[in-house]
């Protein structure tokens, strides 16, 4: 199994990588990305949070511009909160402008009342809403003639240009997550998962998709990372913030955060590419952002040495 380690931009106005204008300088921090010799930048996607945040599909844009190779991802896109034309478009317009280069992330999000709102959808509607956005998603962007929910009965909408399907990846972690995946994706992407827990979850994606009589769906997971040059206990802010923002009790939060030098975090993503994890996408903290990406970077070159050598 081929491991791909992917690394998140910072668009939440954090303390980070700047222009001399204050703003986050996201082309310069994904051409480093790839320079470093990651495999993929990732951007969450939020609309009316409480929170500053940048438009997730401007920002890939705004990173495939500034790069060649290295590939571009939602992680993940919310399309239940737009029509799904315009979510279809913005996808197609993204694979054109990166040659290809999409990663399509999808979740149905928190459901949090004030940004559903803001949508003008009820965040009730939010599985069904993203269940037709997936099954119609192959037809939109094939430009084929493809009916959706809501519209005037016998309307048709066609888009052009056509472009590729991404990958799929689905994200969350409940049942009704995993049967998602196994009916529309190509990989199932978890996050605050411990390697058993990851394990189990791939075993019951594996369930599902022989249910269906599918490939099974990839495993990857999105994990908090502090990486420093030297071995060291530096896990404490990624606690703090599993604990204030995701709402972990503290045990729990200290299990999944991860920090320390390289060969120090390189052996805990060991447990979760064991667990069946092929994909890893890392969420730097701290203000030091490329710093994050070089360390990242050797992260993944002992992950990949250490697979090299147990073949």
């Amino acid at each position: 199994m081929t491991l791909h380690i992917g690394v998140q931009l910072p668009v939440n106005f954090e303390p980070g990588e700047k222009r001399h204008d204050g703003a986050v300088d996201i082309a310069r921090l994904a051409r480093h990305a790839e320079e470093a010799g990651l495999d993929s930048v990732w951007t969450g996607d939020r609309l009316a949070s409480g929170f500053p945040v940048l438009d997730s599909s401007m920002v890939l844009a705004a990173a495939a511009a500034a790069t060649r190779r290295i590939r571009v991802g939602y992680g993940v896109m919310l399309p239940a909160l737009r029509a799904p034309a315009w979510a279809a478009k913005q996808i197609a317009t993204l694979q054109h402008l990166s040659g290809g280069r999409v990663l399509l992330g999808v979740a149905v999000g928190s459901g949090e009342a004030g940004e559903w709102a803001a949508a003008g959808f009820s965040p009730k509607e939010r599985g069904r809403r993203t269940d037709q956005f997936l099954r119609a998603l192959p037809d939109l962007l094939a430009g084929r003639p493809t009916a959706l929910a809501g519209a005037p009965r016998g309307a048709r909408v066609v888009l052009a240009p056509s472009a590729p399907v991404p990958e799929v990846w689905i994200g969350g972690g409940a049942e009704a997550s995993l049967r998602r995946a196994a009916a529309y994706g190509q990989g199932w992407l978890a996050a605050l998962k411990t390697p058993e827990q990851l394990a189990a979850g791939a075993a019951r994606l594996a369930e599902l998709a022989a249910e269906r009589g599918v490939p099974v769906p990839r495993t990857g997971l999105v994990t908090f990372v502090r990486a420093t040059e030297r071995p060291a206990a530096v896990a404490g802010p990624v606690v703090d913030y599993l604990v204030k923002a995701q709402g972990l009790d503290r045990e729990r939060a200290a299990a999944l955060a991860l920090g320390g030098g390289p060969r120090q975090v390189a052996e805990r993503l060991r447990e979760y590419a064991d667990a069946g994890a092929g994909t890893l996408v890392l969420v730097p903290f701290g203000a030091d952002t490329r710093r994050q990406y070089d360390l990242f970077a050797q992260i993944r070159a002992l992950l990949l040495d250490e697979r090299v050598a147990a073949r």
